[in-house]
């Protein structure tokens, strides 16, 4: 299970974060879900990816795998050793997946997701002791900012689809 403790990020880990959200904002201005990731090697952002599924059309084109596609194009390897990824909500079953197969050294994420996060928000992949990598994983990084993202645009959403119903 993922570490949750608002004193263990430093102020890098809030710079990323901040990055990550800043992105969750881009996915967001394009109608998608509003999260936001980075991938980060030796102080320097390698890869960042929104939410971009259904401008995409492409069910896997999640923030994190957008992000991790970046970073091994960058590296010219599939592998992402010595990486860390941010992004702002616990990953999915899916992205929870490919960050093991990527061989992410840690994952921070900001909002936990009990419905579908693989982090131990409904599951536990990232830890599961069957794989044969296990990155560490922090849970809660300006998890306030994070959830509050994602609230006031589901929040939205919920007006607007009562509203078209209404006229």
């Amino acid at each position: 299970m993922a570490r949750h403790a608002a004193d263990k990020f430093d102020q890098r880990d809030h710079a990323w974060m901040r990055e990550a959200l800043r992105l969750a904002g881009r996915a967001e201005a394009e109608g998608e879900v509003p999260v936001g990731a980075v991938v980060v090697r030796d102080g320097q952002v390698i890869g960042r990816g929104w939410n971009r599924n259904i401008g995409l059309d492409d069910p896997s084109a999640h923030a994190e795998i957008i992000a991790m596609r970046e970073a091994g194009q960058k590296l010219a390897n599939h592998r992402l050793v010595n990486c860390s990824l941010y992004v702002t909500l616990e990953p999915c079953p899916m992205c929870a997946g490919a960050m093991i197969h990527a061989r992410l050294e840690r994952i921070v994420y900001g909002a936990s997701d009990p419905k579908t996060g693989a982090a131990g928000g409904k599951f536990d992949l990232l830890l599961d002791p069957a794989h044969n990598h296990a990155p560490a994983v922090e849970g809660g990084c300006l998890a306030g900012e994070c959830s509050e993202s994602l609230k006031t645009f589901f929040r939205s959403r919920r007006k607007s689809t009562v509203a078209t119903q209404v006229d």
